[in-house]
């Protein structure tokens, strides 16, 4: 007598549970709607938006570019994220060469008096820096060896990616040397200041 009983509890809790609930359920595929691109667009030749490209410049011919352009001294200062101290730092590339959509740098870096040859790539495409410093010694002007300045403003500012999780690595800025020497001020404005609005 127990028996039927057990059975039928049994048979009316089958559709509360999950293997049979998620049967009725639809699939995720049963409500898929293709993807149909605006009018005039392809996905292969233009963007999804309409008919203008997406890339409006060759980046192969701006790495040329580059290559011819960049100035070769740069100045500005090294920032590490653990003490804030901030320490001057140039930088003298000796060559760039174009290879592909690529830059290649080399030259050298002074960072706290201390110098140490770098190498890096510079994409034209996305001005992406990656730049290595190629030295034996432990440590240069606060920078462990091992490590690498990576960027994504060109030479401008990048940041310091350091060997070991302990050190949080610091922020690179770097402005062009600029070659030409600075204007004398007129003779009769040499008590004059200019002072800003604010």
């Amino acid at each position: 007598m127990l028996r039927p009983v057990l059975r039928s509890l049994w048979l009316s809790a089958l559709p509360l549970l999950p293997a049979a609930g998620l049967a009725a359920v639809p699939l995720g595929s049963d409500a898929f709607v293709p993807f149909n691109p605006p009018a005039g667009a392809s996905l292969v030749g233009d963007s999804i938006v309409g008919a203008n490209a997406v890339e409006t410049f060759d980046p192969v011919v701006r790495a040329q570019l580059l290559a011819q352009q960049i100035p070769r001294s740069w100045s500005g200062t090294y920032r590490s994220f653990d003490s804030g101290e901030a320490v001057p730092v140039q930088l003298r590339l000796a060559s760039l060469n174009a290879l592909g959509q690529m830059v290649d740098l080399r030259g050298e870096l002074v960072i706290g008096g201390a110098s140490a040859p770098v190498q890096g790539n510079l994409n034209a495409e996305s001005d992406q820096l990656d730049l290595l410093v190629l030295c034996d010694c432990q440590t240069l002007g606060g920078l462990e060896i091992g490590g690498s300045f990576a960027g994504l403003q060109g030479l401008q500012l990048s940041g310091w990616q350091a060997p070991r999780l302990t050190n949080q690595g610091g922020r690179l800025e770097l402005l062009p040397v600029s070659q030409a020497a600075p204007a004398q001020p007129a003779a009769g404005s040499a008590g004059r200041q200019i002072r800003g609005l604010w």
